[in-house]
């Protein structure tokens, strides 16, 4: 199984605002009472009512002015709401700057998800220069509150040696934080790092049970990898189970899942021997541009397997898999035949 580079996995830790109920009632317009105008908790529940549309019509203007009272009175989660809507836009125009400044102040008063967010803005790039030192510090900070988020990227940091020296043992130890609390990108990464004995020694049972994890919460990456572990660790191998997890990979459109359910119903290891499945399967790998998939292709074109015998398509097919880097031929030699 190829191995897949860590990358942040969010871009917005929370945002605030929740889909309105279309079934729900809208009962009233609310107001603020004088003693209530100055209470920096009521502005920021009216704040919440208008942004999620709970009692009251949604309206993310109404919401961002009663936010801005709270904010301005020093209210955290405030100051940290201003700031989402400020980065995604919501009842004001988007302003990276402005939303760095808000979740600077919240940040400040130690809120985690502020300080997440604020990471990922100086991760980015946006309303600040780029620096990734400044955004571990700011993740280290958020996970040692606890946070599952900040734990998972500061993992990602460390695994990829951004913004820190490389070090896989503590990617491991931060990733591990987080998936004990079962966020399922780590849990996934754990499992990863345990299948290439990254940060430890190689462990197929370790890998395995944090993989399952991951792909029983529904992310494709995982099921790929739990499918390509019944092929890896377990003697003999498992085909029929690792189809079955392919499956559930391809049918979100994991490129790897398909490409290798491509190859068993070509193959006829874990399914029944099917040509014209393995160039479907192929093909809808091959036009996310997955290098292998489309030499495979070239060659049920070329020698006529699961489709007509089509030499052009063939030769269209070699082309992308040379220009996509396929690792299996030198297709710089393949020559075909007149």
């Amino acid at each position: 199984m190829k191995w897949i580079n860590f990358i942040l996995i969010i871009s917005i830790a929370i945002v605030v605002f929740a889909c309105h109920n279309k079934g729900s009632k809208i009962t009233q317009t609310p107001s603020l009472s004088l003693a209530e105008e100055e209470d920096a908790d009521a502005q920021f529940e009216m704040g919440m009512k208008y942004s999620k549309g709970d009692g009251v019509s949604l309206d993310y203007e109404k919401a961002v002015e009663c936010f801005q009272k709270a904010a301005n009175q020093n209210h955290i989660k405030a100051q940290y709401n201003l700031g989402v809507c400020y980065e995604t836009g919501k009842g004001v125009p988007q302003n990276y700057g402005k939303a760095v400044e808000w979740y600077h102040k919240a940040a400040e008063q130690g809120f985690a998800k502020a300080q997440l967010n604020l990471a990922i803005c100086y991760f980015d790039g946006n309303g600040v220069p780029q620096n990734y030192g400044k955004a571990v510090e700011l993740f280290q900070k958020a996970a040692n509150a606890g946070d599952a988020d900040a734990q998972c990227n500061l993992g990602i940091c460390y695994y990829n040696g951004d913004g820190v020296p490389q070090n896989y043992k503590k990617a491991l130890e931060w990733h591990l934080k987080a998936a004990k609390q079962g966020l399922v990108q780590s849990q996934y990464y754990v499992g990863q790092m345990y299948y290439h004995g990254h940060g430890a020694d190689q462990n197929g049972e370790e890998a395995a049970k944090w993989l399952e994890k991951a792909a029983k919460q529904g992310l494709a990456d995982a099921q790929f990898a739990f499918g390509c572990y019944y092929l890896d660790f377990v003697s003999p191998k498992n085909y029929e189970k690792a189809v079955e997890w392919f499956q559930k990979a391809a049918n979100q459109g994991n490129a790897d899942a398909e490409y290798k359910i491509g190859l068993c119903y070509k193959s006829g290891e874990g399914v029944s021997k099917n040509l014209a499945k393995a160039v479907e399967w192929l093909q809808k790998a091959a036009e996310q541009e997955h290098a292998n998939a489309q030499f495979e292709l070239y060659l049920c074109y070329f020698d006529g397997e699961g489709v007509p015998q089509d030499r052009e398509k063939a030769e269209f097919w070699r082309q992308k898999a040379k220009n996509n880097g396929c690792k299996y031929i030198d297709v710089e030699t393949v020559e075909l035949p007149m």
